[in-house]
């Protein structure tokens, strides 16, 4: 299948990573079309070993796949306060539209002071992720930046499937639950 042509004036794109499972499919692809800088924003992953792991993996991902990684630390306060009163809901309901929106709107902000002309995420590869909410946030979240938010399912054409491969060929940590404590399931 042919890649989406680029928007016009469009090389360059802040990518959000939540892991690098999902970044091991999600940046090659974006790759095709975009100089990618990866952004590591992910104040909902706990506990903080846990947190470690991933930004590990996720860093070791970037060396053989060549892009750029930045990393934001902090937020852990502002995350706790979206979702507070959400703890019970089930996975993709309104918890995660609350801790999406605020790493999303975090993205945004960031590619707008840093001179990109867009952003977008990996979020979509993930099954436990619903893209066209996900897609929505960043289309939102990008309007009140002043930014645009490239929209992407990357599930699409087994994104998912080749991840897991990527992640087994390249030896990279792969998690069994979405990062934050309510989603931990022992």
């Amino acid at each position: 299948m042919k890649p989406k042509e680029p928007p016009s004036g469009v090389d360059s794109v802040l990518l959000h990573i939540c892991c690098a499972p999902d970044a091991s499919h999600g940046v090659p692809e974006m790759q095709k079309r975009y100089r990618v800088t990866g952004f590591f924003f992910n104040p909902n992953i706990s506990p903080g070993e846990e947190y470690e792991h991933r930004l590990s993996a996720t860093r070791a991902l970037a060396v053989p796949v060549a892009f750029p990684l930045e990393v934001e630390r902090g937020g852990e306060e502002e995350w706790e306060e979206a979702v507070r009163g959400l703890e019970a809901e089930p996975e993709k309901g309104r918890r995660c539209e609350a801790c999406i929106r605020m790493r999303l709107g975090r993205t945004a902000r960031e590619a707008k002071s840093s001179g990109f002309p867009a952003f977008s995420t990996v979020l979509t590869v993930s099954p436990k992720k619903d893209a066209a909410m996900v897609n929505r946030i960043g289309r939102e979240e990008g309007e009140k930046a002043g930014v645009l938010f490239l929209e992407e399912n990357m599930k699409k054409n087994d994104g998912f499937r080749k991840s897991v491969e990527a992640t087994k060929r390249l030896g990279i940590y792969r998690q069994n639950y979405c990062g934050c404590r309510y989603s931990f399931r022992p």
